[in-house]
């Protein structure tokens, strides 16, 4: 199903993001995680794809997987990171046949190994000629659905860590905007004015797609170093730090704040008419349950 019909059927939508295990029996976990959220009707899931070339394919065999196992949409993650056009277009050719309607188009960064990656060399420097790139594969009529490939982009609510300018980071959005991109999904973050202020500022720059906000809950002090540190930039509000810190490092404590915060977050951006929210699931399934249950929203079946 592309993206306009998924977001036109729900308001909002709920949707689930995993990254593609590197084992057989982490692929089996995943899979029965897929399937516990699956009662929870999500609108689409994406999957995650790093710049390495086993990763790819686990990300391909990941989506066509979802894609002929359960009724959730598929949406894989695409890089721009040592892509060349014919790549791409490949790429591109093998979701078209599989009969994925829908792409998550972002620059990327390198692997840590690739110390001297050189952006001057690349068919793609920016998300928006990745996603110029599939609005042409589209035009060429090679999709099965006339419309080609549905298309998001990602926005950046705490600022993009490469972009410190705020008012240039809305000229590179707004580029990925007209260049084709139907919706944007936000990196995470934990303070909702962030996500509002950005909201405002995309509509003020003329950028009017569906918004769908990126949420994580924080479900372990370990975790949460990660966040800070895959996330460059992510800020951490004192009311959440002030709760964790009540909860004194215990492991079972600091999980319950952490859905507990997430679903505050989530009941204030629902009552402000978020278009959606994306959950970042770190492939488990009992955090965004529990934020569900504590928004009233009951699993199917």
């Amino acid at each position: 199903m592309h993206i306009r019909d998924i977001l036109a059927h729900r308001h909002p939508s709920f949707s689930f993001e995993f990254f593609p295990p590197k084992t057989a029996a982490g692929a089996e976990d995943l899979y029965r995680t897929i399937v516990e959220l699956e009662a929870f009707q999500p609108s689409f899931v994406s999957v995650t794809y790093g710049a390495g070339g086993s990763t790819r394919e686990m990300t391909h065999d990941l989506v066509v997987r979802i894609k002929q196992s359960t009724g959730i949409p598929p949406i894989p993650h695409l890089t721009c990171v040592g892509h060349t056009e014919p790549q791409i277009e490949e790429i591109l050719h093998r979701y078209a046949a599989a009969g994925v309607c829908n792409i998550l188009a972002l620059r990327g960064d390198p692997p840590r190994d690739w110390p001297d990656y050189d952006w001057s060399d690349c068919d793609f420097r920016h998300a928006a000629d990745l996603v110029r790139f599939i609005r042409k594969f589209n035009e060429s009529g090679a999709h099965p659905d006339p419309r080609g490939f549905g298309i998001g982009v990602a926005g950046f609510p705490e600022g993009h860590p490469a972009t410190p300018n705020r008012l240039l980071e809305l000229d590179h959005l707004k580029a990925k905007v007209d260049a084709g991109a139907d919706y944007i999904c936000t990196q995470l973050f934990f303070d909702n004015h962030d996500f509002f202020d950005f909201r405002d500022r995309c509509r003020l720059r003329g950028i009017e797609i569906p918004v769908i906000a990126g949420v994580m809950p924080v479900t372990s002090l370990s975790g949460m170093g990660r966040m800070a540190e895959l996330a460059a930039g992510a800020r951490f509000p004192a009311k959440l730090l002030r709760a964790l810190d009540r909860a004194k490092g215990g492991p079972d404590a600091v999980e319950k704040v952490g859905i507990h915060y997430a679903a505050q977050q989530c009941a204030e951006l629902l009552d402000h008419e978020v278009d959606g929210i994306h959950f970042y699931t770190l492939n488990k399934s009992k955090a965004t349950r529990e934020i569900y249950a504590n928004l009233g929203l009951a699993a199917i079946g």
